[in-house]
């Protein structure tokens, strides 16, 4: 009977859920966006990265803070970021934080690396309609 072993296993993860949640909500009001970021694309938690997004273009000189935290992004944390600012930019409330990602890593990232992300196409092909 594995049971309990399987309902342990499933409150550690509730737990540890809990933890980063936390660690994510300090994270914010302390206003430690990189950190803030990574751990809510981890987290796969687009609407929270949407929320990082907002809080840093609010701050002064919020565009170059934004550019500074995107650059220093793990290249699958920026294929996450892109995959979310094609869902951000089909909604008009969420398109101008969408466009200030996408302006960022077409401004930082070579062409050629783009075209290595996974889902680029689809990503563009998505993008064109809305930009």
């Amino acid at each position: 009977d594995v049971t309990e072993i399987e309902e342990k296993e499933a409150q550690a993860k509730q737990e540890e859920q809990i933890m980063k949640e936390q660690e994510l909500s300090n994270l914010l009001h302390e206003k430690r966006y990189l950190k803030a970021l990574g751990l809510a694309i981890s987290l796969d938690r687009p609407h929270t990265v949407l929320m990082v997004v907002k809080a840093i273009l609010k701050e002064a000189d919020g565009r170059k803070h934004l550019e500074e935290n995107i650059v220093r992004l793990r290249k699958d944390q920026k294929e996450a970021v892109l995959a979310f600012s094609v869902t951000w930019n089909t909604n008009s409330r969420n398109c101008h934080e969408a466009q200030a990602v996408i302006e960022t890593l077409l401004k930082h990232e070579a062409p050629d690396d783009l075209l290595q992300y996974s889902g680029i196409k689809s990503a563009v092909e998505s993008l064109l309609p809305y930009t």
